[in-house]
């Protein structure tokens, strides 16, 4: 098939977005760089300066879907390659990942995905001369998309980590994981009072955890409330351990690993005398700006939790341990690319000092509530097993059922909360899910 004649200097609209999105997926796949850290802060996409808001919102869809259904994708795109993604132009790969995602999922003309694809491969010194595989493949792509959609192989999962889930919860569950860890989630917020009132004013629909869930399409910082501080943007699952810990009102509670500041925010909403840890000042500068917003008190101190000797001890303690995210794949599709089966050891490590920490932290009689956001049981509840061994001072405090709003299916047998994505499940997979998150309580008996 003859290149088709498309000028590479041409700029046509929605071309940036794409460049962009490219650059990002590069930045993930190839440079292990977090997708949250190229789309803000100091280590943002130069580009994105200067990007239109519908643009940027377009290249945002466009990197998470790719990075959502990769495995299908390159799946996909390998069929029509009789060579494989060339190795002389790994751009190329990228460039493709983007058409065809453009193609199968979201709402692009065909035409203008092939076209603008091919206006990127031309415009890179390595993959112009690609520019007619990118046209062919593209449009092939096209031709198969009634095919492609029908297939729901769990291929989006990188083998080792759907390997684990399916040895761990059963081949079913781990389907339905992966299935449900697939769809864009919808934007959840923790509001302060009355969340009935504020569903109706974010055109949303109050969760059975007290959460507001909207699909907020645009710029979250114009939603009504966000000025006023009437809310924080908070998955449902991630609302539930503060919740654990009980009547908090007057009492001093640690927030280890406070950053971002949802929890530490329902601490404080709740009455507690609350003291946020957080190894990183840049992270701790952002959660006391965004706690101005939201007008609640909070110490905030700089150190690392393991290192850390405060001169008395917390009536409860909160710990968010740094883990792999897994249980947050619908929200942040690049994990399942950056993580392996070694971070593990790392990671557990590390949840095992700071919980030997944390129980030291506590007065007797005081609540701790262990939590992480992923679905590997080695950073769950094994990670409790292995402290319940090695520490007789404390006891588990079973998580009953009245505590997760009915919902006995969040508990595991031996009374921790273990949530998973296709939980509180909706004819439209959009409104419903939930992050995989991992809890437990207990409480120090003895000095």
């Amino acid at each position: 098939m003859a290149r088709p004649r498309i000028s590479p200097q041409a700029e046509v609209p929605g071309l940036a977005a794409r460049r962009i999105a490219v650059d990002i997926i590069e930045g993930v796949l190839r440079r292990k760089l977090a997708l949250d850290e190229q789309l803000s802060g100091k280590a943002a996409h130069i580009g994105l300066a200067t990007l239109p808001d519908r643009d940027r919102a377009l290249m945002r869809r466009l990197t998470a879907t790719v990075l959502r259904r990769l495995g299908t994708l390159r799946h996909l795109l390998s069929g029509f390659l009789d060579r494989g993604f060339p190795t002389d132009a790994p751009r190329t790969e990228n460039i493709l990942l983007v058409g065809a995602a453009q193609i199968l999922w979201l709402d692009v003309p065909d035409h203008a995905a092939v076209d603008l694809s091919v206006r990127l491969a031309q415009g890179d010194r390595r993959a112009a001369r690609y520019a007619g595989l990118v046209n062919a493949v593209l449009r092939r792509v096209a031709q198969a998309r009634t095919s492609i959609l029908t297939d729901d192989e769990p291929r989006d999962i990188p083998a080792w980590l759907f390997d684990r889930w399916s040895a761990h919860y059963g081949a079913e569950t781990a389907r339905a994981i992966a299935k449900a860890s697939g769809f864009e989630p919808a934007l959840d917020l923790t509001v302060k009072e009355n969340p009935q009132a504020w569903a109706e004013h974010v055109h949303g629909r109050v969760m059975p955890t007290g959460t507001v869930r909207t699909l907020a399409h645009g710029a979250i910082t114009l939603l009504p409330g966000f000025a006023e501080g009437a809310w924080w943007v908070q998955d449902a699952a991630a609302s539930l351990p503060a919740q654990l810990i009980g009547d908090i009102a007057g009492k001093s509670v640690c927030d280890l690993c406070a950053a971002p500041g949802g929890k530490t925010a329902q601490l404080a909403a709740r009455g507690a005398i609350v003291t946020a840890l957080d190894r990183s000042p840049a992270r701790l500068a952002r959660l006391r700006e965004n706690f101005t917003r939201l007008a609640l008190k909070v110490e905030t101190i700089a150190a690392d939790a393991i290192e850390w000797r405060p001169e008395t001890q917390f009536d409860a303690v909160l710990l968010d341990a740094p883990c792999t995210s897994t249980g947050t794949i619908r929200r942040h599709p690049d994990v399942p690319w950056l993580k392996s089966v070694n971070d593990l050891a790392v990671l557990t490590s590390l949840q095992q000092r700071l919980l030997d920490r944390a129980v030291e932290l506590l007065k007797v009689g005081g609540t701790l509530v262990y939590c992480v956001c992923s679905l590997e049981p080695e950073e769950g509840e094994q990670q409790i097993a292995a402290l319940l061994a090695r520490d007789p001072r404390v006891t588990r405090s079973p998580i009953t059922a009245s505590e997760v709003f009915g919902h006995g299916e969040f508990l595991t047998a031996d009374g921790a909360l273990r949530t998973l994505p296709q939980y509180l499940p909706d004819p439209d997979p959009h409104w419903g899910g939930l992050d995989g998150f991992y809890a437990a309580r207990l409480i120090r008996q003895s000095a």
